[in-house]
């Protein structure tokens, strides 16, 4: 639900605050945030635990993701891009099998996946074909966004990040991506022409204190604690969420009540006892 509201929030930022900004500035006080946060918790940072490497790696697929789903809206749809990027979870289902002993699908599993995939399908509609090249970057930008979004969940899973406090995993991709995103928005010329209204204020507070500063921190606890596979299937509720914030927010038209049944009744297969 948060993230689903955090769609909106994005739309109502990105004309008076562009979309590497954003992200580059929000990890930047995000990891302000976050690192106050565990001086006053005593949550050791700085103890040689051997997952720098580990944390660099996240850090920059973190911002590899960003990067390309916000430039890949560029050139495609909002639509389009919901479909690419919830791809995601089929990614992590593929390299659980092989980085994750133990956290593989069985057939019933796989049948839950796609049926959740099958209800988000309904709720945007198919993609019709890509009108030109431009919008065919576009596109395999948001699979390479999406792809680079399960990396970083299979990293933290298969690696010494899944010993160290999520406080600390978040901090190697704030402090890394925000430089890096930085970059992107110099390379891309992007630039703030006005003072950013109050509404896109709010709104960029709304992403940064609370959904990069707290709910990440807590998908990053949830990744360690179970499996990445089973959790990466519930990011289908997001853009159901996003439709639902869309339309009380901004008047969109609301998802059929048909694709929600689908995208639950997944869920309940993948994560049904074996």
């Amino acid at each position: 639900m948060s993230w689903g509201f955090n769609n909106v929030a994005i739309k109502l930022a990105i004309h008076d605050i562009p979309p590497l900004i954003q992200s580059s500035v929000r990890s930047l006080i995000a990891a302000l945030l976050v690192g106050a946060w565990t001086q006053a918790r005593g949550i050791p940072l700085f103890k040689r635990d051997g997952t720098l490497w580990a944390g660099i790696l996240a850090g920059i697929l973190f911002a590899i993701e960003f990067l390309l789903i916000y430039r890949g809206l560029v050139w495609t749809t909002a639509t389009r891009g919901v479909l690419f990027l919830y791809l995601a979870p089929f990614f992590v289902v593929i390299g659980s099998r092989w980085l994750v002993p133990g956290d593989h699908f069985h057939l019933s599993q796989w049948l839950g996946l796609l049926l959740s995939f099958v209800g988000i399908v309904i709720a945007f509609g198919l993609p019709t074909p890509a009108a030109d090249r431009r919008q065919v970057l576009g596109d395999l930008m948001l699979v390479g966004g999406a792809a680079a979004w399960a990396a970083t969940t299979l990293t933290i899973k298969a690696s010494a990040l899944n010993r160290i406090s999520a406080e600390k995993t978040l901090l190697y991709q704030l402090v890394v991506s925000a430089p890096l995103l930085g970059l992107g928005a110099i390379v891309s010329s992007e630039r703030i022409t006005a003072m950013p209204s109050a509404v896109a204020l709010g709104a960029f507070a709304y992403q940064t204190i609370y959904v990069v500063s707290i709910t990440f921190t807590i998908w990053f606890a949830l990744v360690v604690r179970y499996s990445a596979a089973r959790l990466s299937v519930f990011t289908f509720l997001a853009p159901l969420f996003g439709v639902a914030a869309g339309h009380l927010v901004l008047g969109e038209p609301l998802t059929p009540a048909f694709a929600v049944a689908l995208v639950a009744a997944g869920l309940l297969l993948v994560n049904r006892p074996r």
